[in-house]
């Protein structure tokens, strides 16, 4: 079979399995717990059919696909218009790559089958006082005999309030660079001393989370590499977020175009030639970005992953992302936007004011834009940084 023909078959394969079991009714969804659980049980199904890590290791179910195969699925989920995996694209993506990275035996064989079996992660990397300025981070952490304690907070992390694990950053020695005295710990959610309280956002979402840790017990067991290299374990977390998980939703994006042709076609503005045009751009910029992503996962599955890559890929989604939803506002209306129901989290839902005001938490997400232009600037193109007392 040629390899066309193998991407056709897969392509019938899923769609068929779509038409019987992609969920019906899910943006109806008004409670957020209720959301949160039928997020759960789409991605056990996922599990279960073979579609839900295909960028995992071939040794896993539905693991090893080729980039032309994911991205026969993730158009195939998109066209379905089957949710985003808001709750476990953090377990799959972040979590997974950090563990098969950097994690011990033990530690793989404990947490990536539960993962697959239901079990959901979430980062406790941003504080109050660090978020761009990751390595200013405060949360301190003191060896006692086999175990950690913890105390601080955390902010602004994806759905914690539904979480059973956390890959946290802590601090565990104030001397020399900052980043020297960084540790990476995996804590149990449910451990006594964590407390979690959801966000409200301005539309309305409870997608993040602050999290408080008083006096939280961490085994030592549950550290990722030595104390104190936290901040290179962290390097693994945040090449797959500001990567893999971006060329999932690019390729999503991209797939419910065709929601906007129809917007076009009901709503008689095909003779409109300036809403054409700029749809032709729109179709163009989001082919660009899976092209950029495209090319960040060919190069890490050839082993050739530069820094910088990952940053290539976050800034250029996050700004086609910002221009997708303002489209949308242009074709239904700002009068509308509030009173659409909103779906927690997700991309499309048509309500386009949520999403647009959404789309500005992407630009600072996994390290906001401006961080993400001077690791491309000076680690990626070596550009000097400019003169201490310099003016322009």
């Amino acid at each position: 079979m040629t390899d066309t023909n193998h991407l056709d078959a897969l392509r019938t394969e899923i769609r068929n399995w779509l038409a019987a079991n992609a969920p019906q009714g899910w943006r109806d969804i008004a409670e957020h717990k209720a959301f949160a659980e039928s997020q759960r049980q789409w991605f056990l199904k996922l599990v279960d059919a073979g579609y839900a890590i295909p960028h995992w290791p071939a040794e896993w179910p539905g693991g090893g696909r080729s980039l032309a195969e994911q991205k026969v699925i993730y158009e195939e989920l998109a066209a379905a218009d089957t949710p985003r995996l808001l709750l476990s694209f953090v377990t799959t993506y972040h979590t997974a790559s950090t563990l098969m990275e950097c994690g011990t035996e033990e530690q793989k064989a404990r947490h990536l089958p539960a993962i697959l079996k239901g079990e959901t992660w979430c980062q406790g990397f941003s504080e109050p006082g660090a978020g761009s300025d990751l390595a200013a981070l405060k949360c301190k952490a003191e060896r006692k005999g086999d175990v950690y304690v913890v105390n601080g907070q955390k902010i602004w992390s994806t759905m914690a309030q539904y979480a059973d694990m956390c890959m946290l950053l802590v601090r565990t020695s104030t001397e020399n660079a900052k980043q020297a005295g960084i540790t990476f710990l995996l804590m149990d959610m449910k451990a006594p001393g964590v407390t979690v309280r959801p966000i409200n956002q301005i539309q309305g979402d409870e997608e993040y989370c602050e999290i408080f840790l008083d006096n939280v017990e961490v085994p030592v067991s549950q550290r990722v590499g030595e104390e104190g290299e936290g901040w290179a374990v962290t390097q693994a977390t945040l090449s797959a977020e500001r990567g893999l998980t971006l060329m999932e939703l690019s390729y999503r994006m991209r797939g419910n175009l065709h929601r906007f042709a129809e917007m076009i076609g009901s709503s008689g503005r095909a003779e409109d030639a300036g809403i054409v045009r700029d749809f032709g751009q729109l179709v163009t910029r989001c082919d660009a970005a899976c092209a950029v992503a495209d090319q960040f996962l060919q190069n890490r599955m050839n082993g050739i992953e530069r820094v910088g890559d990952a940053s290539i890929v976050k800034n250029t989604y996050s700004r086609v992302l910002r221009e997708y939803s303002l489209f949308g506002i242009r074709l239904g209306g700002m009068d509308e936007q509030y009173r659409k129901p909103i779906t927690f989290g997700d991309l499309n839902t048509g309500n386009w004011m949520a999403d647009f005001m959404n789309s500005y938490a992407w630009t600072i997400a996994a390290g906001s834009e401006e961080v993400q232009r001077n690791i491309i600037a000076e680690r990626m193109l070596e550009m000097p940084r400019e003169p201490k007392g310099w003016v322009a």
